[in-house]
């Protein structure tokens, strides 16, 4: 039997859109997927927070899009939680700025639970 204790998933709507998000916790980081439509494993960063110190963020996978809201989820989360956040967004077509707010303010709250 493969327990899910801890694993996050929520599907958010918005501008008549479908978002998968789940979020896997460690203890020290967490894997956040953001997909539209098929689950896949899409453009992926990484950042690293720790307390205090500024946050490093590498690009795994390159987006031709998005690249600001990547940036800024994966860094907003590493720096929330002191550690190593690895995020994957796979979408259909680019987002519009209130999705990616809905978007941030989903993760957060979850992250934060």
């Amino acid at each position: 039997m493969i327990s899910q204790v801890g694993y996050k998933k929520k599907t958010v709507s918005v501008n008549q859109r479908e978002f998968l998000v789940q979020i896997v916790p460690f203890d020290n980081g967490d894997f956040i997927s953001i997909t539209e439509g098929k689950e896949k494993i899409g453009t992926l960063v990484v950042s690293i927070g720790s307390a205090g110190r500024t946050t490093s963020t590498a690009t795994v996978i390159p987006s031709k899009s998005e690249t600001i809201f990547l940036k800024m989820v994966a860094e907003r989360v590493a720096s929330t939680i002191n550690g190593i956040c690895i995020f994957s967004l796979n979408i259909q077509k680019e987002l519009e700025l209130d999705s990616m707010k809905v978007l941030m303010n989903e993760v957060m709250e979850i992250i934060q639970q």
